[in-house]
């Protein structure tokens, strides 16, 4: 949902297509050149995976190292201000000044499948 408006509906079958996996940030940092993007260094269990995220108008990179996110695993990789990103992690909010990180709330193994 974006907004008020709704995306369009997926079946069951394409749901199951999505590999969302729990992820350990083990380090941070700013993207040089950017106000908005960070470098994470995410555990999900069997790799270490690089993920360039648009959090840093709410997030310091130095409160993110520790915390359990929720990524999608199976995305294609992407170049994003030269760097490969191997996934994404999943957030709320509005805007990019206003991003909630969607988290676990107890502490689980890194990589955990997310049903």
């Amino acid at each position: 949902m974006i907004g008020d408006v709704m995306a369009e509906t997926i079946t069951y079958d394409d749901f199951k297509k999505l590999d969302l996996r729990v992820g350990k940030i083990k380090e941070a940092e700013l993207v040089l050149g950017s106000n908005n993007l960070v470098k994470l260094k995410v555990d999900i269990g069997s790799e270490e995976r690089q993920i360039v995220a648009g959090i840093a108008q709410c997030y310091k990179p130095e409160n993110l190292v520790g915390k359990e996110i929720i990524i999608v695993a199976n995305l294609a990789p992407k170049m994003i201000r030269g760097l490969e990103s191997k996934g994404m992690l999943l957030a709320a909010g509005e805007s990019a000044a206003d991003v909630v990180l969607l988290t676990v709330d107890k502490e689980v193994s890194p990589g955990m499948m997310i049903q």
